[in-house]
């Protein structure tokens, strides 16, 4: 029985609604064949996503996360990442970052991150204009940072005249779609906290990087010495829905106060905390990503073989990026959206998500190689 079936059922208002289901005036604008290669974000939401929500609705709940599903998602939380873990759930990846940020350190601080960083490249400034922290960049041949690039900007401690590097923020996988392997997460956790740094990952695509690597999600965050994730759900399936997890109470405080200063309270966080039970409580997680990734391996397979083009970073998450001309770029995009990543060298990136299938994948690849002989 559909929703509107049970509503009808039990006497309550639907609306005007049509036999099937399909509250009139409401049409699909777009055709839903088109599928593109440009972001994760452009996929639509996970089925099973959309029946969290839907078995979420109906009746009243408590508001701004009084409600059930808020409370089980603290328990599926501490379930994966260790009793001392607390969610935080927020509407988006940037809003988890800065809140989490935000919480992290005084205005005082910097934070340390690869150049290429999520936080220092694609949020408008967010974490500078809304945290106050400065972002301290190290620049990297491939997103990831070791203890001697960290050593870079890690420095100043005491020293007035310069922002304090109290943050150090790392990306799993990282925005080159690059992935760091549990010892080296380790080593990098222990060199930070040698200097009094704490931790925070962004972990908008840790799931990507918990299949590549075939571990749990504890392994990347809690087992290393990570202090506070950015726990991404919409680039995974979810409508909206990522979260500020705390695995380190001493690492911070006033996350209650700091997430609604940053406009992050949903006030109707049920239907995000039921996306993100759905996602997490079982293994919906594990088997997009690694879905996604096996689509991302294909797509480099398949260009791997076309002369003009150049795969330029390892592919080990959900993300292709390669070099190719500019005209066959622009013309493929005819077909398939996609983005350039250094427009100057030429390199595009390439992502899959969890509804794309092989089938878009060997129709993209035909596509950039009819263009390659134009």
């Amino acid at each position: 029985m559909t929703t509107f079936a049970r509503w009808r059922a039990a006497g309550l208002p639907t609306g005007t609604v049509e036999p099937c289901g399909r509250i009139l005036g409401v049409t699909t604008l777009h055709d839903p064949s088109i599928i593109s290669f440009a972001s994760d974000n452009y996929a639509g939401v996970h089925p099973e996503a959309l029946a969290a929500i839907a078995e979420a609705n109906g009746g009243h709940q408590i508001a701004y996360g009084g409600d059930v599903y808020t409370a089980h998602l603290q328990t599926v939380i501490q379930r994966i990442f260790g009793e001392s873990a607390r969610i935080w759930p927020v509407f988006n990846g940037t809003g988890a970052n800065v809140v989490a940020l935000q919480a992290m350190s005084p205005r005082w601080g910097g934070v340390v991150c690869a150049e290429t960083a999520h936080i220092n490249t694609d949020e408008n400034g967010a974490p500078e204009r809304m945290a106050g922290l400065k972002m301290m960049t190290v620049p990297t041949p491939d997103g990831k940072l070791t203890p001697e690039l960290i050593d870079r900007q890690a420095w100043g401690f005491g020293d007035e005249h310069r922002s304090q590097p109290l943050v150090l923020s790392i990306s799993e996988s990282t925005e080159l779609g690059t992935v760091y392997a549990t010892q080296e997460l380790a080593a990098i956790c222990d060199h930070a906290h040698s200097l009094g740094m704490h931790v925070h990952l962004d972990g908008s695509r840790i799931a990507n990087a918990a299949a590549h690597l075939d571990v749990p999600l504890r392994a990347l965050t809690t087992d290393v010495g990570v202090d506070v994730l950015s726990l991404g759900g919409t680039k995974n399936g979810l409508l909206y829905g990522d979260a500020v997890v705390v695995l380190n109470p001493e690492a911070a405080t006033g996350l209650d106060f700091v997430r609604k200063l940053d406009a992050q309270l949903a006030s109707k966080m049920r239907f995000a905390s039921a996306q993100l039970i759905a996602l997490f409580d079982g293994d919906l997680w594990l088997r997009s990503a690694r879905h996604a990734n096996e689509m991302a391996q294909r797509l480099a397979t398949g260009v791997m073989s076309l002369s003009g083009v150049r795969v330029t970073q390892r592919v080990e998450s959900n993300a292709v990026f390669a070099s190719l001309d500019a005209a066959v770029a622009d013309r493929v995009r005819e077909r398939f959206r996609f983005y350039d990543w250094n427009a100057g060298d030429g390199e595009v990136r390439w992502m899959c998500a969890f509804d794309t299938r092989p089938e878009h994948v060997d129709a993209f690849v035909a596509a950039l190689a009819e263009e390659l002989t134009r």
